[in-house]
């Protein structure tokens, strides 16, 4: 009898990981999945190393938050899971005053 594979645990008990507006690089690339519109399955979205700015959060299946990070230099927002990208530290000389402001527009 093959062993149950166990699944990540669901984060949304807790505050999202990252906010609004926070700068983050990408721990690994993503490949399209089928859900990007115009671009074909496979087709590499963003490389290990790029870093973006989170501009959204959801959530998916009840279960994970869902980051949407804007990376600018590639013109692409991606949805990605907290295991999928880091913090961008302040000990690694980030100026904080480039960040995209996300005052709400009424």
């Amino acid at each position: 009898m093959e062993p149950v594979p166990q699944f990540d645990e669901g984060e949304l008990e807790g505050p999202p990981r990252f906010e609004y507006g926070q700068k983050v690089r990408s721990r690994k690339s993503v490949r399209n999945d089928d859900t990007f519109p115009g671009r074909e399955i496979g087709d590499i979205l963003v490389k290990k190393g790029e870093v973006g700015y989170v501009t959204s959060i959801g959530t998916f299946l009840q279960r994970f938050y869902i980051y949407g990070v804007d990376f600018v230099e590639r013109g692409y927002r991606v949805g990605m899971k907290s295991k999928e990208i880091e913090e961008i530290g302040s000990d690694e000389g980030v100026d904080t005053q480039d960040t995209p402001s996300m005052e709400k527009v009424s």
